[in-house]
């Protein structure tokens, strides 16, 4: 007998197949066993009666422990009522395992608890959808960069510098020097750029980062396009058309996943280019109508991003930050060097930023002396300078952390459910 995955259920209606997962859930009824079964691919409600299965048989699934791995057999058939909307008619079963009493039983648990046995908590419907978005996000991201020319770069994870200052950077000994977990691959990225076009890399980059906020995470991922000969109102439009194809393929492709998550998908639905583009002055205009005092170069926190995202209905840009808040390499805007060439990508609903990027120095000049204003070391950017001495050329670029994304998507309320096996400031186990 063919072995089916629960996904592929649809295909094998009033067929006899054999599934092979664990027990979710159970209950009973007299003569009758109604079995949740998981096999990773999905949930399906397997119904076991005496008449069927026989009375060893019956007694075996009967003395079934939640998690226990098993085998059951039976016909497939058809019935909305039932999880996944087919229901499997056992014939015959057996059990691989005996789980013993399991710690996350099927009732209300805290987050930290939850958390502490995440290795269990990944198996529930609801961490399955997530995980399932968080993938679906994944491919989209890296679906619309292949299909639009750009080659994926691998970037190191330990670098001798840092992209934007040590201080949050976790610090490790590397054979006597001092070596840093990344915090982007962006300017490995820009020495790509300046050989191959368009460029991007994909993975984990770190923040040592003291914060505990429902936004932060000590690792996450990150995909970092860049792209010689771009200014930043192209890189605009290539975010906005990335994010709408990447929204658009978890709306069509992760239809149940949302709905397990009770997802309203109406704000979703609404995300489609153009985004609106206001500056950093507007949104300090916006916030002050909203009774928000700030002087012009302090930086946003998570509660003015929502004021000003609210005040739209599909994604924001912000454009034009201060140049002494942002990054030694973004570009100082032509017509007013007070400001860089740079935008943040503020989710709606409260998620806040999702996108971070800008153009980028292009001149051999201003690199040096932005290097020598921020205290870098010379010897350690000397590799980065060259790129603006042989060939410089106007170029930009954007770093979309995956989990923030997922967050938004999904509607969750925190960014721990999106990372399988989350780092966060006082948590590092599992």
């Amino acid at each position: 007998m063919e072995r089916v995955y629960i996904q592929d259920m649809s295909k094998h209606v009033n067929q006899q197949v054999r599934v092979k997962g664990w027990l979710f859930n159970k209950r009973g009824s007299g003569k009758i066993h109604f079995l949740i079964v998981r096999d990773g691919t999905g949930f399906m409600q397997a119904v076991a009666s005496l008449a069927d299965v026989g009375e060893e048989t019956f007694e075996l699934l009967k003395g079934v422990t939640q998690e226990s791995s098993l085998e059951v057999e039976g016909l497939v058939r058809k019935d909305e009522r039932a999880p996944g909307g087919y229901e499997l008619l056992v014939s015959r079963a057996a059990v691989f395992q005996f789980a013993g009493e399991y710690p996350i039983s099927l009732k209300e648990h805290g987050v930290d608890f939850l958390m502490q046995y995440r290795h269990l908590w990944l198996r529930t419907p609801r961490q399955h959808a997530v995980m399932r978005v968080r993938a679906e996000v994944i491919r989209a991201c890296r679906e619309f960069l292949d299909n639009n020319g750009f080659l994926l770069i691998d970037a190191p994870v330990l670098t001798p510098s840092a992209c934007e200052g040590t201080t949050t950077l976790f610090e490790t000994d590397y054979f006597g020097d001092k070596a840093y977990l990344t915090q982007s691959g962006q300017l490995y990225m820009e020495a790509a750029a300046m050989a191959f076009g368009k460029v991007y890399c994909f993975g984990p980059v770190f923040r040592a980062e003291k914060s505990k906020t429902r936004r932060h995470l000590m690792e996450f991922w990150m995909v970092e396009p860049e792209m010689a000969f771009v200014e930043l109102d192209e890189s605009l439009c290539i975010q906005e058309e990335m994010v709408s194809y990447v929204v658009s393929q978890v709306l069509k492709n992760r239809k149940p996943e949302l709905k397990t998550l009770e997802r309203d998908v109406s704000p979703l639905e609404k995300v489609l280019p153009p985004f609106p583009r206001i500056t950093y002055s507007d949104a300090l205009e916006i916030l002050k109508k909203h009774g928000v005092e700030l002087a012009w170069g302090d930086d946003f926190g998570g509660g003015d991003e929502t004021i000003l995202a609210n005040e739209f209905d599909r994604p924001v840009f912000v454009t034009r930050y201060p140049t002494r808040s942002k990054a030694f390499y973004m570009k100082p805007d032509p017509a007013n060097p007070e400001v860089v060439l740079c935008a943040d990508l503020l989710a709606p609903e409260g998620y806040g930023e999702v996108i971070g990027g800008g153009q980028r120095i292009d001149d051999p000049k201003l690199i040096r002396r932005r290097l020598e204003e921020h205290k870098l070391p010379d010897e350690a950017y000397r590799w980065y300078v060259d790129l603006r001495d042989y060939g410089s050329v106007p170029h930009s670029g954007f770093g979309l952390g995956i989990e923030r994304l997922v967050a938004w998507i999904c509607g969750l309320d925190h960014v721990r459910e999106t990372s399988p096996f989350p780092r966060m400031l006082y948590r590092i186990y599992p």
